[in-house]
């Protein structure tokens, strides 16, 4: 799982094994074998560096956590801005929950509201 998560990450910045075992300042062969999963169990030393070149962290790579730097790639541009605006304008991150479950409650609220008058 590993191994697959950091071929992913490679292909998606278009960069070759050679190109992240240079960068990364890793054996090549090593990552091959990390890449195949023929070795399964590589250093916390080693997946810092491919975390840091590949710009995630070693969380997402062992699979126990999304990175926040992967999320940021999904997010597009106008989510980005628009979070950025909010959080300059002084919004907490419990805000975004209040305001977040003030929506769900309004969605469940129009939802029974028109079921109510289809009956």
């Amino acid at each position: 799982m590993i191994g697959k998560r950091i071929r992913k990450l490679r292909q998606k910045k278009g960069i070759s094994m050679s190109e992240l075992s240079k960068q990364a300042g890793v054996s090549k062969s090593y990552l091959s074998y990390i890449e195949r999963d023929l070795q399964t169990n590589p250093s916390l030393q080693f997946l810092s560096k491919l975390a840091e070149t590949l710009d995630t962290d070693i969380e997402y790579l062992l699979g126990t956590g999304s990175s926040a730097k992967v999320t940021r790639e999904i997010l597009d541009n106008e989510w980005a801005v628009l979070l950025k605006k909010a959080i300059d304008d002084g919004m907490s991150k419990e805000d975004f929950r209040e305001y977040r479950d003030f929506i769900n409650f309004r969605n469940w609220k129009n939802t029974r509201q028109e079921r109510n008058v289809s009956e």
